[in-house]
């Protein structure tokens, strides 16, 4: 269970050759405050079992007696907080009788592994995440088990935030929805949902129990298939029925319709606007041909997923829809296109300025190849918007069998283009459109800003799946991309002598593969490490551990500190001997002001950051490392 702040109770073993420790088997939390009401942590007060079980050997011999030894580690807090330690011993006979049961602790033991969180049969789960955080969704499969009241989720891990208020929505009939905000310490792509959810009413027939364990896979946004909780393996639970197909094509309709008023599909809709105020001055026939074409587009895309997401369910993925915004290379990807198109909407430079001296048949063809490729994009972007209408719709698409699901994709793309057919279809909408003029250039440069909006969004998006070093990689990718475009639009603008067009086309190019490179995402590197809280307290009683400590001082505004944990926490050499080594590592974050951390700066005489040093078992003095570090630094200080 994630404390949220704190330290967990660690107990180490010291058992005789053969015997094996299980992990603590934690009760259900509950969620710790102040005195002024303030959510500090996760944990638990007063009396309480733990229970922890032993196996002997398969040789144990009759006779004689075990002892059975362990060093535990705790904190209470009340006003404060204190760690503690000790050593605690149990010796036993072996026998084969029969045990007596403990008239004193025999029933408080066998209720506490009795109301141990576990799987209820009498509700199904799932749980998605999209871009404003996880929701939780219980369903009633049936039984006695008691409505559930003051329902709370408590994580595993860091994924979800522990000190974040949790909203409830439903009610035992139909269901309940707990909306849990991200933490910002979270993995990038979480595959699973770990923890407890408990309720003040309990769970079971009679409530008893506070906790059910919650095992899920986290889907991203969109529907997900439930699963469940309890299933026994070969079982199957009951699930609703589905709409007709006809009504889930209106509502996949209507979805795509809705789709348009999308904030992330707005910036497509001023391309597009712009295409058809550009088309304005032309005759009817050939409006109508781009909005045909820009349909065909929208189709073809949808038509492509709808494909994709079929071959992949048939292979057994359990994907939703928006999976694409998952990958942060994606993400990436399409913020730097946002951003160029956002800068050529603003004047910084114009492509394809060299086919003024082509044929009109090429230039119409170029025409309706941009209005194809907006559908494109449209659907591309579109995609991870769900509108009210468009979740149960896309829910049963998943559902459906290929040509179902093909059908509802349909109806969704010709919902998504409706506007523009009609827009085409109709002479007097097209009369309403403003004629061309000089006002177009104040209008382009204008629906400029909704790209930068949305450049901004995916960024925002993307700080949610990467590390804090690889985002500010991404950050100055993107000026890189910005610098490149600037350079193309520089030197190739009308009246350039060829040389100077070769010039810019040629560095701008190498800029933005620069860029690209620059910031394009990595998978992260397979590690254990934990970063906790600094705390003096923390540091103490991982020393009275033996522990090895590693400090790391550190702020968002230094660039020396992010160089050095890209360098350092990269590298594989260094993330094998703190896993073999089982080092603490501690971080004290200075990017607000903190009274401690200044004091512990000026401890040793310091007054900036970085700042990172060892401490070693038997050490009084720690360890102090330089302020730019390397692997080797660092693998030789924990030599020493």
């Amino acid at each position: 269970m994630n404390p949220g702040t704190g330290l967990p109770t660690n107990l180490s073993w010291s058992l005789p050759p053969g015997w094996k420790a299980g992990e603590i088997q934690w009760p259900a939390p509950k969620v710790l405050k102040d005195d002024e009401g303030n959510v500090t942590g996760n944990g638990y007060d007063g009396d309480l079992l733990l229970p922890i079980t032993l196996t002997p050997p398969s040789t144990l011999a009759l006779g004689g007696r075990v002892e059975l030894k362990a060093a535990v580690a705790w904190l209470m807090c009340k006003d404060v907080c204190k760690p503690g330690q000790g050593n605690v011993a149990l010796t036993l006979p072996v026998t084969g009788a029969t045990p007596t049961p403990d008239p004193t602790w025999n029933r408080r033991l066998a209720q506490t592994l009795a109301n141990l969180p576990r799987r209820d049969p009498n509700w199904r789960l799932s749980a998605r995440r999209d871009a404003k955080g996880i929701t939780l969704t219980l369903m009633p499969v049936g039984g006695e088990s008691a409505a559930p009241d003051g329902l709370h989720f408590f994580g595993d891990d860091n994924t979800v935030a522990y000190d974040a208020p949790q909203a409830v929505t439903g009610d035992a009939g139909h269901g309940f929805v707990l909306t849990l905000a991200v933490s910002p310490d979270a993995p990038a792509n979480p595959a699973r949902l770990l923890g407890v959810l408990t309720s003040e009413a309990g769970w079971g027939p009679a409530g008893a129990r506070r906790g059910i364990r919650v095992d899920l896979p986290l889907l991203g946004a969109g529907p997900t298939a439930l699963s469940s909780v309890a299933a026994p393996a070969g079982s199957s639970l009951p699930v609703a029925a589905p709409p007709t197909l006809l009504g889930t094509l209106v509502l996949a309709f209507f979805g795509g319709l809705i789709l348009n008023l999308m904030p992330c599909v707005f910036p497509v809709l001023g391309i597009k606007i712009l295409g058809f105020v550009n088309q304005a001055g032309h005759e009817r026939a050939k409006v109508v041909t781009h909005g045909l074409v820009f349909t065909s587009g929208v189709l073809l895309s949808f038509w492509s997923l709808a494909g994709v997401l079929g071959l992949l369910r048939h292979g057994g993925a359990q994907l939703g829809w928006g999976f694409q915004l998952q990958s942060p290379v994606f993400v990436f990807v399409l913020a730097a296109l946002m951003l160029v198109f956002a800068l050529n909407m603003s004047g910084l430079f114009e492509f394809g300025l060299s086919a003024t001296s082509v044929g009109s048949e090429l230039q119409s063809q170029s025409g309706y190849g941009g209005s194809f490729f907006t559908g494109v994009l449209a659907t591309v972007v579109a995609t991870p918007c769900s509108a009210p209408f468009l979740a149960p719709a896309l829910g049963a698409a998943l559902t459906l069998s290929f040509a179902g699901s093909f059908a509802v994709f349909t109806a969704i793309a010709l919902g998504l283009s409706t506007p523009y057919l009609l827009l085409s279809a109709f002479p007097s909408a097209v009369r309403l459109l403003p004629r061309p003029g000089a006002w177009m250039e104040t209008f382009k440069q204008l629906m400029a800003f909704p790209l930068y909006a949305a450049t901004g969004y995916l960024v925002w998006v993307l700080a949610g799946q990467v590390q804090e070093t690889e985002l500010l990689s991404i950050f100055f990718a993107l000026v890189l991309v910005a610098m490149a475009v600037w350079v193309y639009g520089r030197w190739r603008a009308p009246g350039a002598t060829p040389g100077r067009a070769r010039f810019g086309a040629v560095a701008g190019a190498a800029l933005l593969a620069t860029g690209l490179w620059a910031g394009w995402p990595q998978a992260p590197a397979p590690t254990d490490l934990t970063w906790e809280k600094w705390s003096p307290q923390t540091v103490e009683q991982l020393r009275g551990a033996g522990r090895i400590v590693y400090v790391d001082f550190t702020a968002r505004w230094c660039a020396t500190c992010q160089a050095n944990k890209r360098l350092v926490f990269h590298s594989q050499a260094v993330l094998a001997a703190f896993r073999q080594k089982q080092i603490a590592t501690l971080r004290g974050d200075w990017t607000n002001r903190d009274p401690a951390i200044t004091a512990e700066l000026a401890r040793y005489r310091r007054s900036a950051v970085p700042f990172n040093l060892i401490w070693l078992p038997g050490r009084e003095q720690p360890v102090i490392l330089p302020e730019i570090l390397t692997p080797g630094i660092v693998l030789n200080a924990i030599k020493s």
